[in-house]
């Protein structure tokens, strides 16, 4: 653990590197270490002060609440000590703290579990119901005075207003969290990087840099300026602007209170209720739960739906409901005893940029993509992640050689945030996008003048490209045929099997024997298939019938995906009808318009792309589906998830019947969804469904939907919430 050296050396090491996190994220709003960073360092001086007790002094950052007040502010006394809260990395963790609370006690209380919200801390002062003060927690005991930032806060109400049952008190103190909602966050970051500037590691900094600002300097300094007649005028407009602007997009949640003056209540939840009839904005995802099994399905929803809510959270605080009980179990130096936070693996780390490479997809499209120092990031660990395109790569400002914010967006897609500009020591070079295809060495340019993106003009021959697009008319979206995976797609063209994507579906049991890939060796003239290439000649055959959407998929037209494809085989029917539309025809379907009518239109003039069509005909594949009789349709407007098995209907049938019946098939479920069609082992989108109280349909509901209507099947769905 102190890896050789003097445990006191390593401590003192350690302690400072832990205070001087602390100091740039609490107090410079700018930090150079990610989470899993921070919780690393301060886990091992946690580890360290247990095998050597002497060490630990009040001056030890574990027994100290962290941050500290800025000299920008005012000082703010809190009325009530403002704690931090020890953290559980793991289930077994948290489940000790539990049952050394049942010990405690002799029983196991109620627990409320809500969202860990990651935001700034803040403590606001009602006196008579008027707002006295807003304050950070600062070091627990003594915050930042931001009140004058509050006129700009709408989130904040500057009066509460009484509520039945819960008069407001004398005086009373309150604690909660201002955050950005990640489309603001988001926001917030592109303005940062076009400013040159390194952009925030999370939401927390976001918020804490936002609110720490002083606008009434600001204002001041503009005043003086327009007095004398400054040429610094609209520059200091401009900042002024951008402060107030960024203030009014901060959310407050309510999640504690500190000091009450008159009638209190009895448990956390019943405050809750008080505060939001008050006018306070309080969270509607906490729960009062019975037992720790309770408490691990809430970690575990809320683990697999963080990306449902709208601002970043990294755990979840669980605290002991009734508040006379939190009296009786007290509190330590720093944090109460009768809460912990459970933190979720954090989405955001630092690694090294090594190089940035690019890759030729299917379509041409030419992309830059960041090699990075493996590094666990959300669970796994990632080496790469897409930069989109030069241009992408210059507004980031990232340097190959760069130390970088990388997240995994999510849960799914890696995703470079921006440099640790600070960390630079001059070694760090540019990225120069290539001028030839590394995969085929023709000269790379736009397909057209606006495009950002540069592509390979040689589609029908570029290695790479041919490659992407086997591999693509294979995958779920598209003909979903299965035991053709990326190797497969490269062995078929590697070893001259095909030439293009057109002979994929017309390949026979003598064809796949002319490769390797497909063949067992078993020291006989003609080499016997492998179970994965008799299965794939199975799968090629029930391609075939595919319904047309996924034939129109398959065909790796730029800019047409599954609901563009939907939306042309429900109006066309066939795939020659689509091939001769003009660009107004193509244009006019719901779903396409000007820009994907003009895609098809190029595909389709291109003699190699038309010859592909006329091999997979050749083939067999079905190009064409029966159209229903023009007029108004049933599922007009309608939009339908549909997720798990449906008894009676494969997943191509049942979406086609809701697209001839005129409704549109989503493979999402939003506010906007207008039923959700469930089977067996429907996952997570019945959750939503669920979470988002819309209208479910089972297998019986569905045949109510296509053959009566909307206004009937509403009548046999179910609404409910989790």
């Amino acid at each position: 653990m102190t890896n050789g050296k003097d445990p006191a050396l390593r401590w003192r090491e350690l302690a400072e590197l832990v205070e001087d996190a602390r100091r740039r994220y609490y107090v410079s709003d700018a930090a150079t270490l990610s989470d899993i960073e921070y919780d690393r360092l301060y886990r091992e001086l946690e580890e360290l002060e247990a095998a050597h007790p002497e060490l630990i002094s009040a001056d030890s950052p574990t027994q100290q609440v962290g941050g500290e007040r800025s000299e920008m502010f005012e000082p703010v006394e809190h009325l009530q000590r403002m704690l931090s809260l020890d953290n559980a990395f793991s289930l077994d963790e948290l489940d000790a703290w539990a049952a050394r609370i049942e010990k405690d006690l002799g029983s196991s209380p109620p627990m409320l579990c809500e969202l860990k919200v990651d935001g700034l801390a803040v403590d606001i002062v009602y006196e008579n119901g008027r707002l006295r003060s807003l304050a950070t927690r600062g070091d627990g005991r003594t915050g930042e005075d931001v009140t004058y930032n509050v006129r700009f806060l709408p989130s904040i109400p500057r009066t509460l207003t009484p509520a039945p049952g819960h008069p407001v008190p004398d005086l009373v103190e309150v604690r909660g969290e201002m955050y950005f909602q990640l489309a603001d966050f988001d926001a917030l970051n592109d303005e940062m990087l076009a400013l040159g500037r390194t952009p925030f590691a999370n939401a927390r900094n976001a918020g804490a840099g936002t609110l720490r600002q002083r606008v009434d300097r600001r204002e001041d300094e503009l005043a003086s300026a327009l007095e004398r007649g400054s040429t610094s005028i609209d520059r200091l407009q401009l900042d002024l602007d951008r402060a107030v602007r960024r203030l009014e997009l901060l959310k407050l949640v309510v999640h504690g209170i500190g000091v009450w003056n008159g009638h209190a209540p009895t448990s956390q939840a019943e405050a809750y209720e008080a505060l939001r009839g008050w006018g306070l904005p309080t969270s509607d995802r906490a729960r009062v739960v019975a037992s720790t099994r309770e408490v691990h399905e809430f970690i575990g929803y809320f683990g697999e739906h963080r990306h449902d809510v709208e601002h970043e959270i990294d755990g979840v605080v669980v605290k002991i409901d009734n508040l006379a009980t939190q009296d009786r179990l007290g509190s330590t130096s720093r944090a109460p005893r009768w809460a912990i936070a459970y933190k979720y693996p954090p989405e955001v780390v630092r690694t090294r940029l090594l190089n940035i490479e690019v890759n030729v997809g299917r379509t041409g499209r030419v992309t830059p993509f960041a090699v990075l120092e493996p590094v666990k990031v959300a669970g796994s660990t990632v080496s790469m992640a897409t930069l989109h395109n030069e241009q992408e790569v210059r507004r980031k400002g990232v340097l190959i050689g760069d130390l970088v914010f990388l997240r995994k967006a999510g849960d799914v897609i890696p995703e470079v945030l921006g440099p640790v500009v600070e960390e630079r020591d001059g070694t760090e070079r540019a990225f120069v996008m290539p001028t030839l295809c590394p995969s085929c060495g023709t000269t790379l340019a736009p397909a057209k003048e606006s495009d950002v993106d540069i592509r390979c003009p040689n589609q029908r021959s570029c290695p790479s490209q041919l490659r992407e697009r086997v591999f693509h008319l294979a995958s779920r979206g598209a003909l979903d045929i299965e035991g053709l995976g990326f190797k497969a797609a490269v062995a078929l063209l590697d070893d001259g099997v095909i030439s293009d994507e057109g002979d994929v579906l017309g390949l026979s049991a003598e064809n796949l024997r002319g490769s390797a890939f497909f063949t067992r060796d078993g020291g006989e003239a003609e080499r016997p298939l492998t179970a994965n290439a008799e299965k794939l000649l199975v799968e090629l055959e029930a391609a075939k019938s595919r319904p047309l959407w996924r034939v129109i998929v398959a065909l790796s037209i730029r800019h047409v995906g599954p609901t563009a494809a939907q939306a042309l085989a429900r109006e066309f029917g066939d795939l020659d009808r689509i091939s001769a539309a003009s660009v107004e025809e193509l244009s006019s379907v719901d779903g396409v318009g000007s820009i994907i009518a003009e895609a098809v239109l190029d595909w389709f003039s291109v003699d190699w792309h038309r010859a592909v069509v006329e091999k997979w005909r050749l083939a067999g594949v079905r190009l064409a589906q029966e159209r229903v009789a023009a007029g108004p349709r049933p599922l007009d407007g309608v939009t339908v998830v549909i997720t798990g098995t449906i008894e009676g209907w494969s997943r191509d049938d049942a979406t086609l019947a809701v697209q001839e019946a005129g409704g549109k098939v989503s493979g999402s479920v939003s506010k906007k969804t207008d039923f959700v069609v469930v089977g067996e082992n429907a996952g997570s989108k019945l959750d939503k469904a669920i979470a988002l109280e819309r209208p479910v349909l089972d297998a019986s509901g569905f045949v109510v939907l296509l053959e009566h209507g909307p206004d009937a099947a509403r009548a046999v769905a179910t609404i409910g919430t989790p």
